[in-house]
């Protein structure tokens, strides 16, 4: 039923709460743990303040029509909205996202569809703040932006 995943603790996919696909969830869910969804939610997925084990899997036939806000998302499923993945994001082949992807390390498998971006949250800290030499700030400010290029290739 759940199938193997890589949205794990151990080696082991852990579900602290489901979502049957029978279920329309119509409003915010706020979660810890492991949630996994089979069926529908028409809102917000949000990963409780401190929950620093928090893993949302959408399972292949699952959707979710809102901001989603976890450290690890993995959608098998579909997504209409924005994610916010403060560890990783993993899109599977079945994955449908229509959103933009804030994510510190994306695994997007071949034949998952994105109609958004892929924005890098650390992207705006790697580079250095502006300096009044402009000299000066040249020799960092390239060195920053290869390190980025290298990081995001």
């Amino acid at each position: 039923m759940f199938g193997s995943n890589k949205s794990n603790r151990d080696g082991h996919l852990v579900v602290d709460a489901l979502i049957g696909a029978q279920v329309v969830i119509r409003g915010d869910v706020e979660f810890s743990g492991g949630l996994y969804v089979e069926g529908t939610i028409l809102g917000k997925v949000i990963a409780q303040d401190g929950a620093s084990n928090a893993t949302l899997t959408v399972a292949e036939h699952g959707a979710i029509e809102g901001e989603i806000r976890a450290q690890v998302v993995v959608i098998s499923g579909r997504l209409d909205g924005d994610v916010h993945a403060t560890e990783r994001v993993e899109l599977t082949p079945s994955a449908r996202v229509t959103g933009n992807i804030h994510y510190q390390v994306v695994e997007m498998h071949a034949g998952a569809q994105l109609t958004g971006r892929l924005i890098h949250t650390s992207a705006q800290m790697a580079l250095p703040p502006p300096s009044g030499d402009a000299d000066e700030g040249k020799g960092k400010d390239t060195a920053a932006r290869k390190k980025l290029a290298e990081a995001m290739a």
